[in-house]
């Protein structure tokens, strides 16, 4: 699901385009997001570990979907709330990068590990403005992001999936199963029970 700044956020008229200084987003849009980087700086960013109901409070205020036992460490850098959803005892861990110009979903108990990097965007580089392009990532329940990872724009992983250490992905991961390296590949089934609640 889009959230309603996903497509409005674009500013179609903007001339010169990006690549050559032009703004991508509307005036608008880019005070709301100034707005809410302050008020996480202010507000949520220097909070202790165990202060994550009131980081998803904040968080809700300017649009996310989280559930109340989901887990933001307070040194997550989260580009616009409006296009984030997490679930029952989803997590991110310390440092992570969550640049959701499109949906992020974490559904219940997902996992994304410290410093990883979850990437929604990318550009045309066959088009001479070089416009940004995005596109929604999906982590199953039970799915584990493990640390420094990079996820790119549209992947979807399937429930149980596995990101090993350091893995890029680009494509589907699919379920209950383990994955490592850059570009990621499956190396070994991962056992349900292990994610059993």
């Amino acid at each position: 699901m889009r959230s309603r700044y996903s497509d409005p956020t674009f500013d179609s008229t903007a001339q010169p385009l990006p690549r050559v200084g032009g703004a991508t987003f509307a005036f608008r849009f880019r005070l709301m997001r100034l707005f809410w980087t302050i008020c996480w700086i202010l507000l949520a960013a220097w909070t202790p570990s165990f202060l994550y109901p009131w980081r998803g409070w904040l968080l809700r205020r300017f649009g996310a979907r989280i559930h109340s036992t989901a887990i933001v460490r307070s040194s997550v850098k989260i580009w616009w709330p409006g296009n984030l959803t997490m679930g029952r005892h989803a997590s991110m861990g310390p440092g992570v990068i969550c640049y959701n110009v499109a949906e992020i979903t974490l559904e219940d108990f997902a996992i994304v590990s410290q410093r990883s990097h979850l990437c929604t965007g990318t550009h045309d580089v066959n088009d001479p403005g070089f416009p940004l392009k995005s596109r929604p990532i999906s982590i199953g329940s039970n799915a584990w992001i493990a640390a420094e990872a990079f996820v790119g724009p549209g992947v979807v992983f399937g429930e149980g999936a596995v990101l090993g250490a350091r893995g890029v992905a680009f494509s589907k991961l699919d379920p209950w199963t383990i994955y490592v390296g850059n570009p990621a590949k499956a190396v070994k089934t991962r056992n349900r029970d292990a994610a059993a609640q």
